[in-house]
């Protein structure tokens, strides 16, 4: 199971987090205070894996961010490293070469992304097409409601005249 998810940038600021266990916000600043420090202090040739708290956290580093995730210590790293994997390729896919500032200006796609990708700390869905289907629909219906409620405004300032 995966316990959280925290992306980090160089500069040790954190651009998106999303938690599956129960954490107080105390303890979840000590976590990204902690896991900041030991992982942007890490050497480039090292393993992406580190054991911390009788947990491990995987982390992978793609451009200016680190993606990391916290798993039990019986579970599959590799696995965890395919998922985050899988998770970069489809924030690629979605916004056409993912940067920094994507996910700073668009954070709630990125979240929707992960919750499209995992549930309760489990993999939900393997498939890259599914989640860009679902992403899709989801950006339809936001516009769809966009419009309507532009119409809407319109026909108000309208009667209001």
């Amino acid at each position: 199971m995966i316990h959280f998810v925290l992306l980090i940038s160089r500069q040790g600021k954190v651009r998106l987090t999303k938690w599956y266990s129960p954490y107080s916000q105390r303890e979840r600043t000590k976590v990204i205070r902690e896991l900041g420090q030991v992982i942007l202090s890490r050497g480039p040739k090292l393993c992406n894996f580190v054991e911390w708290r009788g947990y491990k956290v995987v982390y992978k580093i793609y451009a200016s961010l680190y993606f990391c995730m916290c798993i039990d210590q019986d579970d599959n790293e590799l696995e965890v490293l395919e998922i985050i994997h899988h998770y970069v390729e489809i924030l690629d896919r979605y916004f056409g070469s993912v940067c920094e500032l994507d996910l700073i200006f668009k954070f709630h796609k990125a979240y929707y992304i992960l919750d499209e990708l995992l549930i309760a700390g489990e993999l939900q869905e393997s498939s890259k097409k599914t989640v860009a289907r679902l992403i899709a629909a989801q950006d339809s219906l936001v516009e769809t409601a966009k419009e309507q409620a532009n119409s809407i405004s319109n026909i108000i300032a309208e009667a209001t005249k």
